[in-house]
Formats: structure tokens, C-alpha cells, sequence
């Protein structure tokens, strides 16, 4: 007994050792960063952008690899499975690492499990946009009207499941309503019949939201968060305006591989963290509607409570919805 708790001793020490060595030498070549989605989205814009100056803070370039299948999951389980050298990380999000766990009968991982989380980086808001014709002027008139008139009423999202639809499914339940769901292939066509007036309200992105209400082509009814945005001051949260304990952001972190060593993780998180304190690197991402995470909330012990914490918050709402992507 004593012997076999020698040797395991032993392993550890040198498992410790040979993580030290390793990030004293890491990273010794390019990095790979897998983004789990399309090229040119807005994670994907995000992304590149963090990529570069953490590659210029590690002293090495960081390279994007684009694998957009599966609604993130093909990517995700590609970096679950990577080697844990510190050479292949990850972004995930709210859907990759959170909606994904519930939404399938099997996902293709264990997002709190088969990941060494590095850090959170960004959150940005959902925002509730209405037809422009829809007679209300602010949230409680729009709950008003959905309770009165929900059995002819449609909201549009970007498909089952997606950032633009648990939200709304979150917004409904907190108002005891129920209303159709037509979901789209993706975002840019629910917009096009939001505008057009042939659905009636949408949780949209901030980025894209923003933009349509400040143009009054729909009507913004309110920022789905804790405080208000700056690209879009003026339009009050669902807390401020009755309704709480309806905030959706979609957040944005990095992950490492599970077993990854801890002083790799540990030097990338504060890469990460330094890039975000960057005040050109801030800009151009507060520029893309994303709200950068205060230091406190950025270490990987955070984002690994978060991630168990996200899981069982949205499993909630789509098992109580019924909802299934399978």
C-alpha cells in the first residue's frame, strides 16, 4: 500500500515538473485557435481580433481555424479531443458550452467536464425588437399586448435552440405566455420578416439590434440585461422597465483541451487578460457591441463555476419548454 502511494506520489511530482517545463518553453510554435462557427460572424470578427494580440504577447502568431458545424458542437468536440499541449484552444459560448448540453440527447462532449477552462472574455446582450407597427411604446405596454393578443402573435429566431430563440423562450415564460415560434436559417432572414412586418418580435444580438432600432426600421422594447449598453444608451433594460430575471447574454470564453497543464492555461489566461485590458483591442471589441468581463470575472476557476452554473440555468428553460435539436 505504502509503495503504490510512493509511486503515485512520484507520477504527480513529475507530471508537475513536466508541466513546469513545458510552459517555460510554451509555446515553441504557432498556436491553433478553433472557432466553432462560419467565417465573418460576429465570434468569428471577435476572434481574430483577441487572436492577434495574444499571439503578440505569447511571442507567437495564433492561427484561426474556422469549423462551423453542428451549431458549434463539431468544432467544440474537435478541441475537447486535441492533444493537451497548449497548442489548440478554443471560443466557446453560451451555445457551444451551455445550450448544447440539453438541447441534444447526446452531445458530442462534456462542456464541464472534457475542457481546461482558460478564462471569460466578453458577454453581449440579447435585445427584444418589435415590429415597428406593433402598438407599444415600451415593455410593459408590449407585455400588455402579447398577454391580450399571444394566440395570433409570432416571434422569429435564427432556429431552434439558437441565442436568438432560448432568450425569447426565456422572455415568454417569465410573462406566462404562449406564443408560435417560427424559427429561420438564421438571424438575417427573421430580421428581413421582422422588418416587413409579417412576424412581431425577435430576441435579437445587440450588434445587429442596435442598428435597426436606431434606424426605426423595428422598434427596440428592451436591452435583455443587468445595466444598459453603450450602443444603444438610450433603451432601457427588462429590469429597469418591470421584468426581471430575464437578462440573456451570449458570453464568449477560451478552453484549453482537459489536462492541458495548469501553468499553460495559466499564462494564457494572463495573455488573455492583458489583451482585454489593451485599450485599442477594448475599443475595437466594445465597438462590436461586446461588453469585456471585469478582471475579477476572468480566471479560470470563475469560468469554471460559470460554465456548471449556465448549464443548469438554460437546461431549466428548455426542459420546461420541451425543446429538443435532435
Amino acid at each position: 500500500m505504502r509503495r503504490g502511494l510512493y509511486w503515485l506520489f512520484l507520477i504527480g511530482i513529475q507530471m508537475v515538473f513536466a508541466g513546469t517545463a513545458l510552459a517555460q518553453v510554451w509555446p515553441a510554435r504557432p498556436i491553433t485557435l478553433v472557432v466553432p462557427f462560419a467565417p465573418g460572424g460576429g465570434i468569428d470578427a471577435s476572434a481574430r481580433i483577441q487572436a492577434s494580440q495574444m499571439g503578440e504577447l505569447l511571442g507567437q502568431s495564433i492561427v484561426v481555424e474556422n469549423i462551423g458545424a453542428a451549431a458549434g458542437m463539431a468544432g467544440s468536440a474537435r478541441v475537447a479531443k486535441a492533444a493537451p499541449d497548449g497548442y489548440t484552444f478554443l471560443i466557446g459560448n453560451s451555445g457551444t458550452h451551455a445550450y448544447n448540453q440539453s438541447l441534444y440527447k447526446k452531445p458530442l462532449y462534456d462542456a464541464a467536464a472534457d475542457f481546461a477552462p482558460v478564462g471569460l472574455v466578453s458577454e453581449s446582450p440579447r435585445i427584444l425588437l418589435a415590429r415597428k407597427d406593433l402598438p407599444v411604446r415600451d415593455l410593459p405596454e408590449f407585455v400588455a399586448y402579447v398577454r391580450a393578443n399571444q394566440a395570433r402573435m409570432q416571434f422569429g429566431s435564427a432556429g431552434v435552440g439558437s441565442g436568438t430563440h432560448l432568450p425569447c423562450v426565456l422572455l415568454n415564460r417569465a410573462l406566462g405566455v404562449e406564443v408560435t415560434h417560427v424559427p429561420y436559417r438564421g438571424a438575417g432572414p427573421a430580421m428581413q420578416d421582422l422588418v416587413a412586418g409579417r412576424i412581431d418580435y425577435m430576441c435579437d444580438t445587440i450588434q445587429s439590434g442596435a442598428v435597426q432600432a436606431k434606424a426605426q426600421t423595428v422598434k427596440g422594447v428592451a436591452v435583455m440585461a443587468a445595466k444598459r449598453v453603450p450602443i444603444i444608451a438610450e433603451l432601457g433594460t427588462t429590469g429597469e422597465q418591470g421584468v426581471a430575471g430575464v437578462e440573456a447574454s451570449v458570453w464568449n470564453a477560451f478552453f484549453f483541451p482537459r489536462g492541458t497543464p495548469e501553468p499553460v492555461v495559466r499564462r494564457m489566461n494572463k495573455a488573455m487578460s492583458d489583451m482585454l485590458d489593451h485599450p485599442s483591442v477594448r475599443k475595437r471589441l466594445e465597438d462590436l457591441g461586446l461588453e469585456i468581463v471585469a478582471p475579477e470575472r476572468r480566471s479560470p476557476e470563475y469560468l469554471a463555476q460559470f460554465v456548471r452554473e449556465e448549464i443548469e440555468r438554460w437546461g431549466r428553460v428548455i426542459r420546461a419548454a420541451n425543446i429538443s435539436a435532435d
